[in-house]
This record gives structure tokens, C-alpha cells and sequence, in this order.
């Protein structure tokens, strides 16, 4: 699960530069970002990967296996490169880099994606936009939160940056919910809401709630504040975005896991 995370979180961030200029923020803070993801890859591969299923087949292993390597060995060389390439004058392939190491970063969510609709029995093309639009949130709100704590050094800086990746947040959280919401209503259909006993009646509030309502209603909050100027008030307002979509997110895979719809 922990392993997952990671994955997402990373291809999050390293996705949310592309809605950033470099006219605008620091090439530091690009220097940084990669790195974390760099940091948070590493964590991810040194965990224990979850089960394969029982019924897939050594060939299917052995391939899933050696192109999650594949994949991982080449996302940290763009990490890598990334944090190098803004550490130069003039950042030459900053963009290349940027799109590359979205684009590649997607893809162990694309073969989890692969491997969950085999498990689950569910339509491959819902479990990605499930795995792509966790990874817009998280990353959109730890991106926000970064950028916001960014302003404590460079307090002149624009807050178009700041603005945008809190839009991107509120659609990532809106693209999250859509999800969440057919995936309530598909197994409403065969479990009721109401029945107490079934401990994910008890955890569908912990998730929605964190989830959901907290990052949308704090994250409305951080807009104020940083429409006014108020960046420090702004980003301590983000810092408990980012744990809400944090506990969301761990919260929904769990459910996932439990009941096999993506919750």
C-alpha cells in the first residue's frame, strides 16, 4: 500500500511542474522537487511490493516485475537529470525532462492498474483514472503546499504559481470525488449505507471527510488568504490540506482493498 503511495505521490509532484514557469518560481524549487520524488521512488522500491495474485502466470509476473525495475531505474535517472538540469544556467531540456519524468512515472501506475483489474475483476480503464487522478491530488496539494512555504524566501514572487496549483487542486479533487462517487453508488448497490455493522459504513465518513469536504473547504481557505497576501497563514492552511489528502488517500486504498470498489 505504502509502496503505491509513493508511486503516486511522486508522479503527482513531478506532473504538477508542467503547470509552473520558470519565469515565475525559482529554479531551486525545481531542484527540490525532484529530488523528493527521487527520495520518494527510492522509498517505494525499498518496501515490500504487494501480492501478485495467485492466478497470474510466471510469464505475467516476470514481466510485471522486470518493467516495474525497467521503469524505476529510468524515473530516477530523470530525477536524477532534473535536479541537475536546473542546477545549470538557462536549465536546457527543463521541459523534455519535466515531460519525460511525467510520462514515466505514470507508467507503474498504469502496470498496478493493470495488475488491480485483474484481481478486482473491474474495467482497467476506471482503475487508471483511479491511480492518475489519486496522483493529481496528492501531488497538486503537496506541490501547493511547497510552493506556499516557498514564499518564506522569496516573499516578492508572484502568486499566479500559488493560485494555479490550488485550481489544479480543486479539479483534482473534483476529477477524485466524480470517482469516489461511482464507486459509492456501484456498491450501494449491493450493501446498504446504513447497516452499522459493516465496518466500511464506518470508514466511508473518514474517507469523504478527510478526503473531500477538508481539502476542499480548507483549500478555499489557503485561496483567500493567499488572495490577500497572507502566504504564511496560506501554506499552514495547506499543511493540513496535504495531511487530509494524505489520510484520504491511504483511507480509499484500504476500502479498495476491502471491498473492491474504488471508494
Amino acid at each position: 500500500m505504502l509502496t503505491t503511495f509513493c508511486f503516486r505521490l511522486a508522479s503527482g509532484m513531478v506532473g504538477s511542474l508542467l503547470l509552473l514557469s520558470s519565469k515565475e518560481v525559482n529554479p531551486r524549487f525545481y531542484r527540490t522537487h525532484y529530488l523528493v520524488a527521487l527520495g520518494l521512488l527510492c522509498l517505494g522500491a525499498a518496501m515490500t511490493p504487494s501480492a501478485v495474485i495467485k492466478e497470474s502466470t510466471p510469464v505475467f509476473i516476470a514481466w510485471l516485475w522486470s518493467s516495474r525495475l525497467i521503469v524505476f531505474s529510468a524515473a530516477a535517472i530523470i530525477c536524477c537529470l532534473g535536479s541537475i538540469i536546473w542546477s545549470v544556467e538557462g536549465h536546457p531540456g527543463s521541459w523534455a525532462i519535466g515531460v519525460a519524468g511525467a510520462a514515466t512515472l505514470t507508467v507503474p501506475l498504469i502496470l498496478r492498474a493493470a495488475l488491480t483489474s485483474q484481481d478486482l475483476g473491474r474495467d482497467f480503464t476506471l482503475i487508471v483514472l483511479g491511480e492518475l487522478t489519486s496522483a493529481a491530488l496528492l501531488g497538486s496539494a503537496v506541490t501547493a503546499m511547497l510552493l506556499g512555504h516557498f514564499y518564506l524566501i522569496a516573499p516578492g514572487m508572484s502568486l499566479a504559481p500559488l493560485l494555479r496549483m490550488l485550481t489544479a487542486l480543486f479539479v483534482a479533487v473534483g476529477l477524485r470525488l466524480a470517482l469516489s462517487a461511482w464507486g459509492l453508488w456501484a456498491w450501494a448497490g449491493d450493501h446498504s449505507i446504513l447497516n452499522w455493522e459493516d465496518e466500511t459504513v464506518l470508514w466511508l465518513p473518514v474517507r469523504w471527510g478527510l478526503g473531500f469536504v477538508g481539502p476542499l473547504v480548507l483549500g478555499w481557505m489557503a485561496r483567500l488568504a493567499a488572495k490577500i497576501r497572507s502566504t504564511q497563514s496560506a501554506t499552514g492552511i495547506l499543511y493540513v490540506v496535504v495531511i487530509f489528502c494524505f489520510l484520504g488517500e491511504l483511507t480509499s486504498q484500504l476500502l479498495t482493498a476491502s471491498t473492491g470498489y474504488l471508494l
